[in-house]
Formats: C-alpha cells, structure tokens, sequence
C-alpha cells in the first residue's frame, strides 16, 4: 500500500521528468526547433534580421529550458509534501536540489546526443533557477494565502463581537 501512495504522490513528476529526457535528444535539438521557431518568428517579424530571428530562438528556447524546471520543481514539491498543507523551508530546498540533480543528469545526457553541444554549466544554472524561482512563487502563494485567511479570521471575530 506505501508504494502506491508513493506513486500517487509522484506519478506526475516522474512522467514530467521523463519528458524532459525526451526534450533533451536529437529530435529538440536547436537544428530541429530552428525549423519551425525560425518561420514563425521570420512570419511574426518580418523586418527583423537573420541574427535578431536566431537570437530569439535561442531566448525561446532557454525560456523553455526555464519553464521545464519551473514545472518540475512544483511537481517534486508536491510529492514532497504529500498532501500536507503547511510548507516548511526544507522541503522547498529539497526540491531545488533535486531539480539541480536532474538539470546536471540532463546536461550530462545531452553532452553524448550528437547534434545537442557540449556541456554547458550555465544550462544547468538556468534550470536551477526555474526550480528556485516555482519554490519562490509557491512560497508566496502560501504566504498570501494565510494572510488571507487571517483576515477572514479576524473579520468573523469582528462580526461576532458586534
């Protein structure tokens, strides 16, 4: 019964995870996305130049390389949690650190697919800073989501007492 807890708890990071693997062959390389991002940029602005239109695929993809780790760190913290409610520091951390384990495993899985570069510290950084950035918001939401609930609070004693 605890492995299926356990499961139930982490199914969606470890599909999410499994995705990103996928993101990280060949078939995402910037020779492939090129194909498709560049037109659709080239269609968007058609005045830009040739270097603007590559520099704006790069930025697209490392915004995506961002958002995957956003995504990832929610989903680690969520199986984290377990359910529970409060949030506690630790477990933030934990997810940051196991997305920085999984943004180095990937960076190290990209450097041996041909076509998809050497490996670039700075990629793993990037992802880091998604994951870091999902646990600040998720800090935040819970933040003002008990303030919230502490004014509710104190406007029902206020409307008791009168």
């Amino acid at each position: 019964m605890n492995g299926v807890r356990w499961l139930a708890r982490w199914w969606p990071a470890l599909v999410w995870a499994v995705a990103i693997f996928s993101f990280s062959t060949g078939a995402f390389s910037a020779a492939n996305t090129s194909r498709f991002i560049l037109p659709a940029l080239h269609w968007i602005f058609p005045h830009a130049s040739h270097a603007a239109l590559l520099a704006m695929h790069q930025f697209i993809r490392k915004c995506g390389h961002f958002a995957e780790y956003f995504i990832l760190s929610l989903l680690v913290l969520r199986g984290i949690r377990s359910g529970r409610r409060e949030a506690r520091l630790a477990w933030a951390l934990a997810a940051i650190a196991m997305v920085a384990a999984y943004a180095a495993l990937d960076e190290f899985h990209q450097s041996l697919v041909p076509g998809r570069g050497g490996l670039e510290f700075s990629d793993v950084l990037l992802d880091t800073a998604g994951g870091a950035a999902a646990q600040a918001i998720a800090a935040l939401l819970v933040l003002w989501s008990h303030v919230r609930q502490r004014q509710k609070d104190e406007r029902a004693a206020a409307s008791d007492a009168s």
